[in-house]
């Protein structure tokens, strides 16, 4: 069982608790053999999207920004059924950089799904490394 995640951090899209969840139901749909279930499932994930950041983070001559930075962190609560003795709180946080002259608009989508590839495997490595 998979809830949806919450937004806590603050400047995130609107739709991102639905996309990240969403991105996770995949990664367990596509590399496990388990289903998605509403209730009485294996396991049961929850959690939060603590951050989500634009920073600069190269500086070059006259001390604009050569390169952007988008962090996204969640903070994600496992329980697997099948053994109660696992169970873990976590959180997990990725980046993607990107020229800071570029428009962020125009890469945003391909950034979120840079990030939420890398932050799924980190998550399903932790959750799955046991099975």
């Amino acid at each position: 069982m998979l809830q949806n995640f919450e937004v806590q951090a603050l400047n995130a899209p609107p739709d991102i608790d639905q996309s990240f969840s969403e991105a996770l139901r995949d990664k367990i749909r596509t590399q496990s053999r388990l289903n998605q279930v509403n209730a009485n499932g294996d396991v049961e994930f929850s959690g939060a999207i603590t951050e989500y950041s634009i920073q600069p983070v190269a500086a070059r001559e006259g001390e604009q920004s050569e390169l952007t930075r988008l962090t996204i962190s969640a903070k994600v609560n496992y329980v697997s059924w099948v053994n109660e003795e696992d169970k873990w709180n976590q959180s997990f946080s990725r980046f993607a950089e990107f020229d800071s002259s570029t428009d962020f608009s125009s890469v945003q989508e391909s950034l979120t799904e840079e990030i939420y590839e890398q932050i799924m495997e980190d998550i399903f490595n932790k959750a799955f490394n046991n099975w």
